[in-house]
């Protein structure tokens, strides 16, 4: 449809942009911060760890103080449960508590609404030596005394909630190599991945159904990464194809938590696998009693897929946004339609629409974009200044579409994409930057960490000021 007259931004609308525990506090030892399965990174020749990061942790007043600079009306960052339960599931770490409490009111006193994730890819590594996620017994009940000790800690101030980061690409990218369950050496089967997946269900619904009762004011949701799904040609098959990725890619992850059950299709995958999830007595009774508020996901780019063929052996090296592929379901395949970021990503922000709408349609709950952006290998110029004008040519079409969507119909919330300031990307380090903000250092030389505005962030602000509207 091709609008004529766009709907302007609600009022109210939450601008802003978020980051994640490990890959932008550092302070890895800092007051009585326990060992998370983060802190095993030891970083490459190339590629930096987890230590230091952006050192959000010291300079928290410093960043937010640029937020607020800008403009910002809410930022989305996570909280690491081993500064506030060390070793995952003991004594509370009074000065965790007491660090997030001064992060917390720095905001509320920019006027910045705080957007908590309550787990981004941090497992406390006493419990990953217990079994992780795949031990139900251990990890949920200890998920859970987290929870209540930070909805205790912070409910009375924070509205917003996630539960879990991208729960989809915890599971289907441990099936490819990637190391987003554990760093460790333990490489996970078909089966146990899944059954990893079902208890972090259980875990993300007991602890929407804790926020609703103990603070009914607060409103939570899922943080999955969403996807749309072309087929590569009109093919039935690989329409067929299309469809199953976008079961496995995006829908499984999301009727869990917002219809409370399992999808259908990958029930049967497994079955035919030969894997059965354990699916306890009273276990359905709890997705069903999650009810979450909204639907928040991180959106990057769209997917093309073909049916899987019998010259098929494996697709190509998978991250993240590429590469996904299941034998004799579907397989990724490239399409000549969309450009491409020097990181190999597709760039498609018609996409970003298509997918709220799909969203939107499926589940007809609020949405809030809680990633977004382009990486980028940066360097300061001599000025000090980055000029980054394909940043703001990426949100200008990806927030332009949004506009669209809402004119729609569609239903947002907020835009906070990734990322606030420079930080650590999981498996690029410092090389692939997102952030607004420059932070002066390198893989393996911290420099003096000084924080540069770029000429996105006056883009940026300027938006802000006129509540996305100048947008057209």
């Amino acid at each position: 449809m091709k609008i004529k007259n766009l709907k302007k931004f609600p009022e109210g609308f939450l601008w802003g942009a978020s980051s994640s525990a490990y890959q932008c506090e550092g302070g890895w030892n800092q007051d009585g911060k326990g060992m998370s399965v983060q802190d095993l990174h030891e970083g490459t020749a190339e590629i930096s760890d987890f230590k230091v990061t952006s050192d959000f942790y010291n300079r928290y007043k410093e960043d937010i103080a640029m937020m607020k600079a800008m403009g910002f009306k809410s930022y989305r960052f996570s909280i690491s449960w081993t500064r506030i339960i060390p070793n995952g599931d003991g004594e509370i770490n009074q000065s965790g508590i007491d660090f997030y409490n001064k992060v917390i009111d720095e905001l509320l006193d920019a006027n910045i609404e705080p957007i908590i994730t309550m787990y981004h890819f941090d497992l406390p590594l006493e419990l990953q030596k217990k079994g992780g996620w795949l031990n139900r017994d251990v990890t949920v009940p200890a998920f859970m005394k987290f929870a209540k000790a930070i909805f205790k800690a912070y409910g009375k101030k924070v509205k917003y909630w996630l539960t879990i980061n991208e729960l989809n690409l915890l599971v289907l990218m441990n099936m490819f190599g990637q190391d987003f369950l554990s760093p460790t050496d333990k490489k996970y089967t078909i089966g146990e991945a899944f059954q990893i997946g079902h208890h972090l269900f259980i875990a993300q619904a007991l602890a929407m159904k804790e926020l609703h009762e103990t603070f009914p004011k607060c409103l939570i949701g899922p943080a999955p990464n969403i996807s749309s799904v072309y087929p590569a040609s009109s093919k039935p098959e690989d329409v067929l194809a299309a469809q199953t990725a976008a079961v496995f890619r995006s829908w499984y992850w999301l009727d869990a938590p917002v219809r409370g059950e399992h999808n259908p299709i990958v029930i049967k995958w497994l079955d035919e696998l030969g894997f059965n999830l354990e699916i306890r007595d009273g276990d359905d009774e709890i997705l069903k009693a999650a009810k979450p508020d909204f639907v928040a996901f991180n959106y990057y780019s769209t997917m093309t897929v073909k049916a899987w063929n019998n010259e098929s052996t494996t697709s190509k090296k998978s991250d993240q946004q590429q590469g996904l592929g299941i034998p004799n379901m579907f397989m990724d395949a490239k399409n000549e339609h969309l450009g491409k970021t020097e990181f190999g990503w597709s760039i498609d922000p018609v996409g970003f629409r298509v997918t709220s709408r799909e969203i939107f349609e499926r589940y007809r709950l609020p949405m809030l974009l809680t990633e977004n952006g382009i990486g980028v290998r940066e360097e300061l110029n001599s000025d000090m200044t980055v000029n980054d004008d394909y940043r703001i040519e990426w949100y200008k079409d990806h927030i332009i579409e949004m506009r669209k969507a809402i004119s729609e119909g569609m239903e947002f919330i907020g835009f906070n994409p990734w990322s606030a300031m420079d930080l650590v990307s999981t498996h690029e380090g410092f090389q692939k930057r997102y952030g607004f903000i420059f932070v002066n250092r390198d893989e393996k030389d911290l420099r003096d960490l000084k924080r540069y505005r770029k000429k996105s962030s006056y883009w940026y602000e300027e938006l802000i000021k006129n509540n996305g509207n100048n947008i057209t």
